[in-house]
């Protein structure tokens, strides 16, 4: 069969073409509905002695509009300046009242998905500052340490339920990688068996899903650079596509069963699993006759 065909892009595919005709990533575009009172001072302060910059000894003697030029989290004319979504996010106390869902929920099913109990944790506020409670409490609340002592051996083995550096690294790429225009938040689902973290869009379609178990899941593009930039700032992450590959080390490292990565055909959704390392059953001595 011949001919000239159209066909319809659908869907996650619809999507990224629409962002790729935008010639400013959305992390990085001026929020003309906001104004530069909504960037608080404080919180810039606060990150730049979190980060050790050099800007931080100077910045209580400048105005949010000096800092927000330096830093690049504001832009415009000097008549008509407009804080960046980018700087929205990290530097306003409620970003929610900007981006609807910007959040992290933590919940903790204890008979598992299919029980009637769960417990719900939601963290809201400038992401840095989420993204490390969120840890935090996951980390105190969920996550146990098993002491194996064996014989004739003079050190015990030490695991963990779920690795912490598993954790951080799914928990910050779904931050990272996440859309702020979808009125979704990122949940943490805890159970007995697994901890799940579901973030939306999917990853970009240039990935096989294939390679993010072999940890070469790479993207030909970044959708929040500008985020990911002040995340790296802060030591939350790296970038360059690493997060995968440290998540199978960390849970690799622990004894772990390897975590499960899944979306949709769409890429609509995002879901990384990471199995429970279970305690080994006790080893008992045979009884006397």
């Amino acid at each position: 069969m011949t001919g000239n065909f159209t066909v319809r892009a659908k869907g996650q595919d619809e999507r990224e073409l629409l962002d790729l005709t935008a010639t400013v990533p959305f992390d990085d575009r001026y929020r003309q509905t906001a104004s530069l009172d909504d960037l608080s001072h404080r919180l810039i302060q606060e990150f730049l002695r979190d980060i050790g910059s050099d800007l931080a000894s100077e910045a209580a003697g400048l105005s949010v509009a000096a800092l927000g030029q330096r830093m690049n989290i504001v832009g415009g004319t000097p008549e008509a300046m407009f804080p960046k979504n980018v700087g929205l996010l990290f530097f306003n106390d409620r970003p929610h009242d900007f981006f609807p869902a910007t959040q992290i929920d933590v919940v903790w099913f204890p008979d598992g998905p299919g029980g009637d109990r769960f417990e719900e944790k939601e963290f809201r506020g400038p992401l840095s500052i989420i993204l490390s409670e969120a840890i935090r409490y996951v980390e105190r609340n969920y996550l146990k340490e098993t002491i194996i002592k064996q014989p004739h051996k003079p050190e015990a083995e030490r695991f963990w339920n779920f690795p912490i550096g598993a954790i951080e690294e799914a928990l910050v790429n779904a931050v990272y990688h996440r859309s702020y225009e979808e009125r979704e938040p990122v949940e943490v689902r805890v159970t007995p068996d697994e901890l799940a973290i579901l973030s939306f869009p999917g990853p970009d379609r240039s990935i096989r899903m294939e390679d993010f178990g072999r940890g070469q899941a790479v993207g030909r593009r970044y959708r929040n650079r500008r985020i990911g930039e002040f995340l790296k700032e802060l030591d939350l992450a790296k970038g360059r596509s690493t997060g995968v590959p440290k998540i199978l080390r960390a849970m690799r490292q622990n004894g772990s069963p390897a975590p499960v990565f899944e979306s949709d055909e769409d890429r609509t959704w995002f879901l990384v699993r990471l199995p429970v390392r279970e305690q080994p059953p006790i080893k008992r001595k045979n009884a006397p006759a």
